[in-house]
């Protein structure tokens, strides 16, 4: 496997993201993730997606640290400072989850409260389904888990021809095109920052290939044995979808009738955000999530 590291120059003037973080080594391979707040305090994992990086969540990192907890916000492997296999077919979903299952198991992380959006739920919820003793509760926002038996969608089905036949892949626009805020060019930069060239981009070029999008897909099976641990899920599992994606609308209500620890929850619709909430209705979300998290403590014990 031909590993490409970004230079952590690239990283230079991305901006109001001044978080400690460190590097774990994973199958050869270097993650790396902020890990701000107490050390002992209680983990909120935060999961980005496509084709984003922990840079998604800097507005919601300084709020989940003052309320406590310990905010850890890895980079998936072909992203943001983590390293960049430089084949397409080198990246799997089966190989995501379980580089992510490995470093999270090498990191020690229990008590986690999971925060996931995009492909970081795709993720997330197959940790969590795998390692359900370390999870006390789970917060979805615009992702889902597919399974391949339901169509994905007129949204997502355009979404996955245009990342296959665009000669370059502008990530820094795609993600300005998921917001209904503006972003600023500084932030767009941040986004483009990770990827120096086209050859550091065979993650985001292939991830949505790799969304399960038919009943025998090679993840397919796999993600409904994790539907079938979510079926019996009984701690507290909130849905906050904004209103303005709509690759992942309506997918909340899917969740809450088929968790049981969705049932009764303070479920939400975050308003005024697109694709990427973080960016939109980043303080808001982290309020909710913080908001979530202490009307729950010890409903999991």
């Amino acid at each position: 496997m031909h590993i490409l590291r970004t230079p952590e120059e690239r990283f230079a003037h991305v901006p109001d993201f001044d978080f400690p973080g460190h590097v774990t080594e994973v199958d050869q391979l270097r993650i790396y993730a902020v890990d701000a707040g107490e050390r002992s305090a209680a983990p909120v994992l935060l999961l980005h997606g496509e084709p984003t990086w922990s840079f998604l969540y800097r507005k919601m990192i300084p709020i989940i640290t003052d309320a406590g907890y310990r905010a850890i916000a890895p980079d998936l492997v072909g992203f943001g400072r983590s390293d960049k296999p430089a084949e397409q077919a080198d990246y799997t979903y089966q190989r995501h989850v379980e580089w992510m299952q490995q470093w999270l198991v090498a990191n020690q992380l229990e008590h986690i409260t999971l925060v996931c959006q995009d492909w970081g739920s795709l993720i997330g919820l197959r940790l969590a389904a795998a390692l359900p003793e370390r999870f006390e509760r789970i917060v979805l926002s615009n992702g889902g888990l597919p399974t391949g038996d339901r169509p994905m969608g007129a949204a997502f089905q355009r979404w996955l021809d245009l990342s296959q036949t665009m000669p370059e892949l502008p990530i820094g626009a795609i993600v300005r095109g998921g917001c209904v805020q503006p972003l600023d060019e500084a932030a767009q930069a941040a986004y483009d920052a990770p990827f120096p060239d086209e050859r550091f981009k065979a993650g985001a070029r292939v991830f949505p290939r790799l969304v399960p999008n038919h009943p025998d897909d090679p993840a397919a099976a796999a993600n409904r044995a994790a539907w079938e641990v979510l079926r019996r899920w009984e701690k507290p599992f909130l849905t906050a979808f904004s209103d303005g994606d709509p690759i992942t609308a309506g997918g909340d209500t899917l969740f809450q009738r088929l968790v049981p620890g969705a049932k009764g929850q303070p479920h939400t619709t975050i308003t005024g955000g697109g694709h990427f909430v973080q960016e939109d209705r980043g303080p808001e979300f982290a309020q909710i999530v913080v908001n979530f998290i202490r009307q729950t403590e010890g409903a999991s014990a």
